[in-house]
């Protein structure tokens, strides 16, 4: 059975009430491994990023750490709420790099009619400065990520219609097609009302591994753990029936949104894999599982 080991019993990354943008939350950060470094880039807001709170406003902010443990973090966003897609700001980064080039698929949220959320792209060399290039597809949407390479020459990209997880595909990031439903929620269990993907997928050597959250009946979030095929990653090769990390600890359970563990960053370092993920959309929290541990076996299988 995989299960992520929690790096410290305490978050990695809390609020700063000095800046008036991330005094209330910091949370779902997309992150990379790059030259030794963790980057991340995170989720902010002003006053808690729930509707019950109010009118808030999302931005991201930068943070760079050598072990995860001690951040230096930008004082100002590097993406605000300044574009119509964006009104109420960006949401849930995932950043993967493909060549030189880091690729961030986000959710733009406006709010200017019900669902009015779409899936981004922004374009970096350094993972500071960030070039927008839109919406990618044009439909109520979220929860997606690039593929970290091509696959027979196209780009993939994995995305929710809700309440399933689904794969895409595109020889120019533009027009996407082939749209797949890869997995579907399960009846009467941990992950029966919704699922997404957590961070992107990352090579392991039995095929693409990928983290994903799912949903409850009584709205706790957990991370579920699925691989797909290298060749073609429409094929779920197995799916752990337990989760691999559910809400435990004060910081995950009680918060704006309590009982949430939500992930959009999965990063290969040497021999393990990291997981940080939010905790209770308030402050943000990093777990990792050691590549030999990452074993499917058959009796742990969903299916």
């Amino acid at each position: 059975m995989i299960k992520l080991s929690r790096i410290s019993q305490e978050p990695i990354l809390k609020p700063e009430p000095k800046h008036s943008w991330e005094r209330a939350a910091v949370f779902n950060a997309g992150a990379i491994y790059e030259k030794g470094l963790y980057h991340m880039i995170y989720r902010a807001t002003n006053i808690g990023g729930h509707e019950r709170y109010g009118d808030y406003l999302n931005n991201f902010g930068y943070a760079v750490s050598k072990d995860l443990f001690n951040w230096h973090r930008l004082s100002e966003p590097i993406m605000k709420n300044n574009v119509a897609q964006e009104l109420r700001g960006p949401e849930d980064p995932r950043i993967v790099k493909i060549g030189d080039t880091f690729y961030m698929t986000y959710v733009g949220f406006a709010n200017r009619f019900p669902g009015d959320y779409r899936i981004c792209l922004a374009t970096s060399e350094d993972l500071v400065h960030w070039q927008r290039h839109g919406v990618l597809l044009d439909e109520e949407n979220k929860n997606s990520s690039l593929f970290p390479e091509k696959i027979k020459g196209e780009y993939l990209l994995l995305h929710r219609r809700h309440p399933d997880i689904w794969i895409a595909s595109s020889p120019d990031l533009k027009n996407f097609k082939n749209h797949t439903r890869i997995m579907t929620v399960v009846d009467d269990d941990w992950q029966c009302t919704r699922i997404g993907i957590a961070g992107p997928p990352v090579r392991h050597s039995q095929g693409w591994l990928l983290f994903y959250h799912a949903v409850d009946k009584m709205n706790t979030y957990r991370l579920g753990v699925a691989l797909l095929d290298y060749e073609n990653p429409r094929r779920v090769i197995a799916r752990q029936s337990r989760p691999v990390i559910e809400p435990e600890l004060p910081w995950e359970i009680n918060g704006f949104v309590p009982n949430v563990i939500f992930s959009c960053a999965t990063v290969e370092n040497d021999d393990k894999y990291v997981v940080i993920y939010a905790g209770a959309d308030t402050v943000i929290g990093a777990a990792y599982v050691k590549k030999p541990d990452v074993v499917f076996e058959k009796k742990d299988w969903l299916f």
